[in-house]
């Protein structure tokens, strides 16, 4: 049996079907598609390791590459923002994407190996900002319209991702206008689809933060959901990035005053810091911490009331866009490795049973990290910011093998449409993109050998980690594009061109190693 499928028209789906199936050869067309996911697959050549990490990076790259999907038929699409037909002009139009969780990896992964198709994903999403009549980003855009899921807009991030790594082809000015209109005009409400700025996104703006309920007072808010409540902290904080990824495309448009606005704004994560306890902690609409709270399993399912799907531990390293900042707030480099090692640590309370009965995405545990999850994905990257690289090397490489494994084991949760998966791609090639927006990459530790990374034009980036295996995992010495490089991290520039990053790897941490340049942060706050 043959089948067409259109969103456009029957007489369409009959076109599609003619195009894509000629005949009746069912190996032609299972040939035609082999061709087309090798040459996907292709563009990042790994070699040198166990069948069991070669495959499980291949299957994780095909399942970052499922999403989003093109919709073009014939240069039209359908487009659910507005119900209506549009030509493409030459610029296939995308959907089914999920920000909160694919602007984390997934996104900067095809910055490298796919910039056409990237600009073009970008497009479609100004495209439906002023399809949809209010001139908001779309958040979870789906084939029947924009989903409005979780919290926060990050392809604000996405946007300013790609720009800052030197990808044109969209309208920043018109990004920088939805995203403004996201943050300032849409509500910031956790799926709040179609729903204006209300009194919460009023007390926001003025105070900083968003307020959460205290124990037992009852919700007067009719715009809250129901089931996914205010997530206080987990909007404060995921709002303060997006402020970020804004004041970057302000100062790059030459907004001053709006960019030093949102760089203000990008702080107000320091606004429900607890100095007392080292956490993100909820506050309520006097100021005051919330009390008691339990940062392993307060806030009813999913931690809703206060954080979203993941606990306080987890919450705790939520500041991407400015982690040197999140270091002096703990304390300094000890305190901060402290606190990590004591995530890493903390055993759950009480039984499994109940504790994934409050928590039943805070899956793939180590202690209370959650390797299951979007926002952990970070975090074993973040000892490169206290002086300890040789403690990022060794966690990536333990989880990775605890979590991703070639049996029946699977993988520790939902993959979300590349989020997860993307972060198995770039870790196991060995550097992560910790700040989207930020044109810079982390060091971790390769699982391969050898990587040689397409980006196109006839440039490549290769990785050659010399011994590298499950035993040796830590990094010796580096060079990067032939010069002596003890950072644990290095700027899109270095590679944008093609590069070649070389790792001497051995069985011993070389504590000394990268010790002495963090990452770079977000930029001071304007008086």
């Amino acid at each position: 049996m043959r089948y067409g499928v259109s969103f456009i028209s029957e007489a369409q789906a009959k076109k599609n079907l003619n195009r894509e199936i000629k005949t009746f050869d069912v190996a032609a067309v299972a040939a035609v598609g082999r061709k087309i996911w090798n040459d996907e697959l292709g563009k990042i050549a790994v070699s040198g390791a166990v069948d069991k990490e070669t495959s499980v990076f291949y299957t994780s790259l095909y399942r970052t590459l499922e999403r989003p999907i093109v919709i073009s038929e014939d240069g039209q699409y359908f487009s659910a923002a507005d119900g209506q037909v549009h030509s493409d002009e030459g610029h296939p139009f995308s959907t089914d994407d999920w920000s909160w969780d694919t602007y984390r990896a997934a996104h900067p992964l095809r910055v490298l190996t796919d910039k056409k198709e990237e600009v073009d994903v970008l497009r479609s999403y100004i495209l439906m900002s002023k399809q949809n009549g209010t001139n908001w980003l779309p958040n979870f855009p789906t084939i029947s319209g924009d989903d409005r899921a979780m919290n926060s807009n990050h392809f604000i991030g996405s946007f300013m991702d790609a720009y800052a790594k030197g990808l044109r082809g969209f309208d920043l000015a018109d990004a920088y206008k939805a995203g403004k209109g996201s943050v300032d005009d849409k509500s910031l409400l956790p799926w709040s689809r179609g729903l204006n700025s209300g009194e919460l996104d009023a007390f926001y703006k003025e105070k900083g933060y968003m307020p959460a309920l205290k124990p037992g007072e009852k919700e007067t808010v009719k715009e809250v959901h129901g089931w996914e409540k205010r997530q206080p902290i987990a909007v404060t904080l995921g709002t303060s990035y997006d402020e970020w990824c804004l004041s970057q495309m302000a100062a790059a448009l030459g907004k001053t005053d709006e960019a030093n606005h949102y760089l203000k704004a990008s702080y107000n994560y320091r606004n429900v810091f607890n100095p007392k306890t080292g956490f993100f902690h909820p506050k309520d609409k006097e100021g005051k911490f919330i009390e008691p709270l339990d940062y392993r399993t307060s806030g009813g399912v999913g931690a809703r009331e206060y954080y979203d799907e993941n606990n306080g531990y987890v919450y705790r390293w939520d500041v991407q866009h400015n982690i040197g900042d999140l270091v002096s707030l703990v304390g300094g480099n000890q305190k901060f490795i402290d606190g990590l090692e004591q995530m890493f640590n903390e055993p759950i309370p009480g039984s499994r049973w109940d504790f994934y009965a409050i928590l039943p995405d805070h899956t793939g545990n180590v202690g209370m990290f959650s390797m299951a999850n979007e926002p952990s994905f970070h975090i074993p990257y973040l000892y490169n910011y206290a002086g300890a690289p040789w403690r990022t090397q060794k966690r990536i490489r333990s989880l990775l093998d605890q979590w991703y494994r070639n049996d029946l084991m699977g993988i520790p949760g939902d993959e979300d449409g590349g989020g997860m998966t993307s972060f198995v791609v770039f870790s196991q090639m060995g550097f992560y993109p910790v700040t989207p927006g930020s044109p810079t990459y982390n060091i971790g530790s390769p699982c391969f050998p050898y990587v040689k990374m397409n980006l196109g034009g006839g440039k490549y980036f290769e990785i050659k980690a010399r011994d590298a295996s499950f035993t040796n995992k830590y990094i010796q010495s580096a060079k990067l594009n032939g010069k002596v490089w003890d950072k644990p991290w290095f700027h899109h520039s270095d590679i944008a061109n093609g590069g070649v990053l070389e790792l001497v790897m051995g069985p011993i941490a070389n504590k000394q190693w990268g010790i002495s340049s963090p990452p770079p942060s977000a930029a001071a706050m304007p008086n």
